[in-house]
């Protein structure tokens, strides 16, 4: 694994040489000023698209307007009887016109009267051969015009841009008719290009104007969504983006715990396939993008995630879970809370089977102290000539066994291990002011041969029972009923405490005693119990979970209450070898023989 310095573990001498090599990484231009650059400049272009188009409009409606201001003009002129016939008089007479006369004549007066009128750069009445009646500049009449006038004199109109010896004009020309309609002349109006273009520079002003502030507007927008984009991204780079999904997948599929990311509203962001994995077992499916609440788990999971409590343990389904839940804070911000929920379930089930053969270890310690010390006074009795009596200490020890536990009816149970283990159980009752005891319908005629799920199972029951009584009233007692049904072990764990939580929520059923107990047709489930008296909501679906790997069950027969203690019940299959398995003469009670 390598760092910026160098390697994990390098000498001080050999970072500082990885160091030197490392070559300085040229300084990346932000993304949000990238953003923010693009964005200017993709709006300098619209805008400098749109105010192109707009000119190119408004010079086109300039040149249209003047045209057709042109237009007007001529025809009004050319509708004018008066000049109609004056044009067709100079058209019938013979020659050309002379200047001096046209220059006082009355078409010059009136097409100078009214180019000042309409600021006309010129008004030119023409002859039917182009020869100009009237003209602006006074040398110029008598001659013949520098533009075509051939197509106005065959009766048509013409609107053109055209250059002549006044310049560059938008004109019209429209024909001059004689009294029968033919065409006899023409006349031309023409406006300057100055003069068309006079209302440009306001309006090029007003769209420079339009454009800055559309620049201006931009870029304050731009402004403000690249900072809504920082805040939003936490300022993180392009680059950093794809190194952060690199590592999220390699953190979040990398880890055996399950992850859960849940945002400030309480919905969930981000889920592992390790947290899929536990959260489906719950019955809790496809839980990203949903509010945590509506997922239906416990509520340790729910106060951890809403910060109440750092650490808690729940169940969930068949699962033990540890949840640890840190709030992520970034910049002074909030953004959720990240909970770790760790699947303790092997764990726990193992510490329940050590505390098991701890307790099994205690009852062999207590058994094997008491026999030697019985042994003993055996031999004692023997070297002191006293045999008569040493036979009778030996049968009393014979009958009773070689420890005398403190559990009534005990004798009742034909399997050792039921025997020492119960024995061992029992003392443990008794230091805490309990009294174990096996009910008088204990029938049982086969032999443990799966000690362990047994004594997780029955030791769980028992000693959560025990717990129960010592918060009951005196006399504090735990009865323990067996039955056998073929190769199945039953039994049903009473106590005298004052019974489980009504608010908790569980089934109850309502089973009678003996061998029926095993087959209630209730199969109710003795899941995640809120009860305090009864354990803390672990071993029980431990328990069950064992029991229905061996294909059996863990239920509630009663709950108690009202002056009485709670009644559950096990059933482990294939738990015990049937005593028709013994090979023939072997006696139904192996303690007698074990324990001479």
């Amino acid at each position: 694994m390598r760092t910026r310095t160098g390697r994990i573990g390098d000498p001080p001498a050999a970072a500082e040489r990885t160091a030197a090599r490392v070559v300085p990484r040229r300084r990346r231009m932000r993304l949000a000023t990238r953003a923010l650059l693009l964005q200017l400049g993709t709006v300098i272009l619209v805008v400098a698209l749109c105010t192109g188009v707009y000119l190119a409009l408004a010079v086109q409606q300039l040149r249209a307007e003047a045209q057709s201001s042109a237009l007007a003009i001529a025809r009004t002129l050319a509708e004018d009887p008066q000049i109609r016939a004056d044009v067709a008089l100079a058209s019938a007479g013979p020659g050309t016109p002379s200047a001096p006369a046209l220059r006082d004549g009355s078409l010059q007066r009136t097409a100078l009267a009214v180019m000042h009128r309409t600021g006309a750069l010129f008004v030119v009445l023409t002859d039917d051969h182009g020869v100009r009646l009237s003209h602006p500049d006074p040398d110029r009449l008598g001659e013949q015009v520098s533009t075509p006038f051939r197509e106005v004199l065959a009766g048509k109109e013409v609107v053109e841009w055209d250059t002549g010896t006044l310049g560059e004009s938008a004109r019209a020309k429209v024909p001059v008719r004689n009294a029968t309609g033919t065409p006899v002349g023409e006349v031309s109006v023409g406006f300057a290009r100055a003069g068309v273009f006079d209302d440009l520079p306001p309006l090029l002003a007003v769209v420079g104007l339009s454009a800055a502030g559309a620049l201006v507007l931009a870029t304050v927008a731009a402004l403000l969504l690249r900072r809504r984009w920082e805040r939003v991204t936490l300022g993180v780079q392009p680059e950093e983006l794809v190194a952060l999904v690199q590592n999220r997948t390699a953190v979040l599929d990398g880890v055996v715990d399950g992850v859960l990311a849940v945002d400030e509203d309480g919905v969930v962001q981000v889920c592992n396939a390790a947290a899929q994995r536990l959260l489906r077992d719950g019955g809790a499916d496809d839980p990203v993008g949903r509010p945590l609440s509506s997922l239906g788990l416990p509520r340790p999971i729910l106060d951890a995630a809403a910060g109440r409590r750092p650490r808690a343990e729940a169940v969930l389904g068949a699962r033990v879970l540890y949840v640890d839940a840190h709030r992520v804070v970034r910049d002074d911000r909030s953004l959720g809370t990240v909970v770790i929920l760790r699947d303790r379930t092997d764990l726990v089930a193992l510490s329940e089977r050590l505390e098991t053969v701890r307790a099994m270890t205690a009852a062999l310690r207590v058994q094997r102290h008491e026999f030697a010390n019985r042994i003993h006074v055996a031999a004692g009795l023997i070297d002191a000539d006293r045999v008569p009596e040493a036979r009778a200490f030996l049968d009393d020890l014979r009958e009773r066994g070689s420890v005398d536990f403190p559990v009534p009816g005990l004798e009742r149970l034909t399997d050792p291990f039921l025997h020492a283990f119960l024995g061992a159980k029992a003392i443990e009752a008794t230091e805490r002011g309990v009294g174990l005891r096996v009910a008088e319908d204990t029938q049982i005629h086969g032999t443990v041969i799966e000690a362990e799920d047994l004594a997780a199972v029955l030791g769980n029951l028992v000693d959560n029972a025990v717990t129960a009584a010592v918060a009951g009233r005196a006399p504090r007692w735990v009865e323990v009923a067996f039955f056998d049904d073929g190769d199945a072990l039953v039994f049903t764990v009473a106590d005298s405490g004052p019974g489980m939580d009504s608010g908790s929520g569980l089934p109850t059923a309502e089973t009678g005693s003996g061998a029926d107990a095993s087959r209630s047709a209730a199969e109710h489930d003795a899941g995640d119990l809120p009860d305090t008296v009864h354990g803390h909501g672990l071993g029980l679906p431990l328990s069950r979970e064992i029991a229905r790997r061996r294909g059996g069950d863990l239920w509630i027969v009663d709950r108690g209450g009202e002056g009485r203690g709670a009644v559950f019940a096990a059933r482990l299959g294939a738990a015990l070898a049937p005593a028709a398995a013994f090979p023939a003469g072997t006696p139904a009670s192996p303690r007698s023989e074990e324990n001479p």
